[in-house]
Formats: structure tokens, sequence, C-alpha cells
């Protein structure tokens, strides 16, 4: 799909900001991967910034949970992070600005006056906007009363008629009548930036083209094109992103299951699968299909990185979709490699204190034969266990199951006839088996789900004789003899 990005004559410049009064959830990780695609695509600057002006809810922990998150992701950036708490003195400046160019005047409104309108305004039918009282002092006055120290707060003077718009690059022209912005608060009367004042000043300054954010952002988009308009500052290109919304269309929230992006790696999703998931909510590639014909699903980061540009993003919300993911997620570990998946696995071999005993050839052999029955990376701390150690535990229901009756018996003289055999392949362990089993007058099925048990502590599994070279002629001939009761 040709690009249809509006062209700048700057190099472009773009940026994720999160705000730290909670971990990176899907809804901004998307919004970091759409700056970071464009960036890439175009060769342009991602900037990391974190708004942490809400000093109550705002924490540490918080920011290195995005920055964990984003480096799960891969989403690196090239400036920053640049922390709005230690820049306070930029936002007070560009307060000073728009006084000076008569677009903002002190308030003297006290929260108690506030709150005693705004429920007046309600009770009587009226939006419960600021009345712009304030509005009508006296600049010297109003100068007169803050210099004897008197608290006040900094509005902004929102023309009385007309409209603001913009161009958005997802939802094209987008209007508000002035008469429906109430006067801002650009400064509170201690000093702290509203989010309106500071998000102009930093993006001013840290010299951004593109604001790609997520469509809740539209609505504070009239009052930040009012201040780069009374700051004489030129407008950069805005693209409104789509909402996530969960599987039944509200907002997604924590009732549709997981909405931090360190859940789904808790929960065992490979990277780059919920990279190439999310990518997909809310954009699209354009005409690019499998060789079956079908729309391609699966891209790789170079390949996203190529094809991403505003154009491709809907307008309309995109649904999260946990089924979708789960297949993404099976798609990227049967397509990736051993070595490929051995830094992932060895991350959740860790966090379940669990170490393999295997030599690093067989454990590879074992993720090659494991990955196409693998759900999620958990599975190989888990359910694989026993391809990796000899601790392992067996799954009570599918011994109940298939080790009735004399099959443990019968398992323990297989196993006499497998320590006997000087060839021990797919071909002659099955002959083996088969053959022993026609000698006893059984089904071929009750020693192969006996044996699937006892080798690998599950009742379902890869071919049987894939397994058991796999495991080793020692391996197998130890375990259908030993776990006897």
């Amino acid at each position: 799909m040709p690009d249809s990005t509006p062209s700048l004559e700057k190099p472009v410049r773009v940026r994720f900001a999160p705000s730290p009064t909670g971990y990176l959830h899907v809804g901004g990780a998307r919004t970091a991967l759409f700056n970071w695609l464009f960036a890439r695509h175009t060769g342009g600057t991602l900037i990391l910034r974190i708004e942490d002006t809400d000093f109550e809810r705002s924490s540490e922990e918080m920011v290195e949970g995005i920055l964990v998150g984003m480096r799960w992701l891969g989403l690196n950036w090239d400036e920053g992070p640049f922390y709005q708490s230690k820049r306070l003195d930029l936002y007070k400046a560009t307060a000073q600005k728009i006084i000076d160019a008569g677009h903002a005047y002190a308030c003297f409104c006290t929260k108690e006056e506030l709150e005693q309108r705004r429920a007046q305004a309600t009770a009587a039918g009226r939006p419960p906007m600021y009345d712009r009282r304030c509005r009508k002092i006296a600049k010297e006055e109003a100068e007169r009363r803050v210099a004897a120290g008197e608290s006040a707060a900094i509005r902004f003077a929102v023309p009385e008629g007309g409209s603001t718009s913009f161009d958005d690059a997802v939802f094209g022209k987008v209007e508000f009548a002035n008469a429906e912005i109430e006067d801002f608060v650009l400064l509170r009367s201690d000093g702290i930036p509203t989010y309106h004042l500071s998000v102009v000043a930093d993006d001013i300054d840290m010299r951004l083209t593109h604001i790609i954010r997520g469509a809740d952002h539209i609505s504070n988009t009239p009052k930040q094109v009012l201040q780069y308009r009374a700051l004489g500052a030129k407008l950069p290109v805005f693209a409104h992103v789509p909402l996530i919304l969960g599987p039944d269309k509200t907002r997604l929230s924590k009732r549709h299951g997981a909405t931090s992006v360190i859940s789904y790696k808790q929960l065992g999703i490979v990277p780059e699968a919920f990279r190439n998931f999310l990518s997909l909510l809310g954009w699209t590639p354009g005409n690019v299909k499998d060789a079956d014909g079908k729309d391609r699903e699966i891209f790789s980061s170079d390949e996203l990185v190529k094809l991403f540009s505003l154009g491709g993003i809907s307008k309309s919300n995109a649904v999260f979709d946990n089924d979708k993911l789960a297949w993404f997620n099976t798609e990227y570990i049967r397509a990736y490699p051993a070595e490929l998946l051995m830094p992932l696995i060895e991350e959740e071999w860790k966090q379940a204190e669990f170490t393999p005993t295997r030599s690093e050839t067989e454990i590879h052999q074992a993720i090659e034969l494991l990955k196409p029955r693998a759900r999620n990376l958990k599975d190989f701390a888990i359910a694989f266990r026993a391809y990796f150690s000899d601790e392992f535990e067996i799954d009570p229901a599918a011994a109940a199951k298939f080790l009735t009756s004399d099959v443990p018996v019968l398992l323990k003289e297989l196993s006499a006839r497998y320590a006997a055999v000087t060839e021990f392949t797919e071909a002659s362990t099955e002959a083996v088996l088969r053959g022993f089993a026609e000698e006893k007058g059984l089904k071929a099925g009750v020693l192969i789900n006996g044996a699937r048990v006892v080798l690998t502590g599950q009742g379902v599994a890869p071919s049987l004789f894939a397994v058991m070279i796999a495991l080793g002629q020692q391996r197998v001939v130890a375990r259908l003899a030993a776990k006897l009761a």
C-alpha cells in the first residue's frame, strides 16, 4: 500500500508518552507500536516521554514496568526517556508566553466555588463549564493580586465564537464549536501543569512532526490546537487510532482478562507473536495475500516496518480476540527454530524453578518435536518437563485412564524387549511394540497409550515412537520399568 502520510519538510519525529500510573496496557502498547513502526518506516525518530506529573499516582515501579513491556515487545526508542516531572520550568515559561500573547488569564476561583457552580449549572440543565468570570478581571488587577500572593490558576482564553478544527490523518477534518470548549486550566494554582499544557509544551520543544495516539484523545486536540496557534507554532500531523474493544464491544478492561503487556509475557506469549497480533488491531497492510490467496496475517518485523502507513489505519474500533492471539502464538512457536526459542524457554524454566538435565543437542531435538503441540511457552516448563528431565509428574487422570489392569506389568516386559534391541529407530521401536502386542493378543493402542503416559507424564503427546527416539533407548527402558506402582 502506498504511504498516504502527509509529507513534511523535516524528518519525522514521533513520541510515545505513557503515564506511569499503571503498567503498560494493551492500548498503550499498540500506540507505542504504531509510533515505532512509523518512525522505522520513515527513517524518523521515536521519543519516549514519561508523563509523570500526577505525583500521587505515578511511581518508579510503574515506569520500570512500562520500560520492561516495551523492551519485551522489541520497541526500542531513539531519545529519552524524558520525565515531565523534571521539566516544570518549561511548562511555566510556556504558560507565560501564552499569557503575554493575550490568550490566557489568572483565575482566582477556589475549588469549592467551582464545584458549587458546576452543581448549580447541572441542576439548571446547563453544561457544567467554567463561567469565565475571572476573564473579566483587568490584566493589571490580576497581576496585582498575583503579586500580592493570592493563589491563582492560569486558564486559556478560548475564543467565544467560531470553531476550532484540524485535519486528522485517520478521520479527516475534525471540528469543534468553541462554545463547547471551556476555558481550560493550563497551570494549577500550585504551579503544576495540566496535561493540556505539558503535552503541547513538550511536543513543540521536542520538534514533533506527527502525533499518533488513541482516538480517545480527539476531544483534547482542539485545546492543544488553540495553544499551538497562540504560541505561533506549526501544527503537527495528528493521527488518532481507533480504540481496542473487548469481544463484547465494550472498552477493553480487566473483566475481559489480562490487559497489561507483562501479563501476556507471563502467559507464555512469544513477543513477536504479540507484536504481530497488535499491529493488526486497527491497521491493515493492504492487499497482501498468502500463497493460497487469503489475506496474509503473519508478518516479520521488517515486513511490518516496510508496509506500515498512516493510510492503513482504520476508523473502526478493533476487537481484542484472545483466540486469535493464541493462534498467532502457536504459529510463531511452530515457525521458530529451537535456537530462537531457547532463550524464551529458558526464561520460563527459570520462572518455574526448573533445571533441565539433558544435553543441548537433546534439548533442541525435543523442542523441535514438541513445537507443533505447544500452546504457549509455559508448556515447555510444565506439560513437557519429561522431555528435559527425569523429574516430572504423571497426570493422574491420564494414569487412571491408561495405566489400568495389567498394563504396568506389560510395560515392564516391553522395557526388557527394548533393552535387548541393537537398532533403536522409529521404525524398529514401532515394530517391537506391535509385535509384542500381537504376541499378547492385545490391541497396540493399549500399550501405546500406557507407554505414552509413563514416558511423558501426559495422555497426549507427539508420535510415541518419535518420543522414544527423542528420549533415547536408555531412558525409555528405564522409564517403562520404573514407573510401576
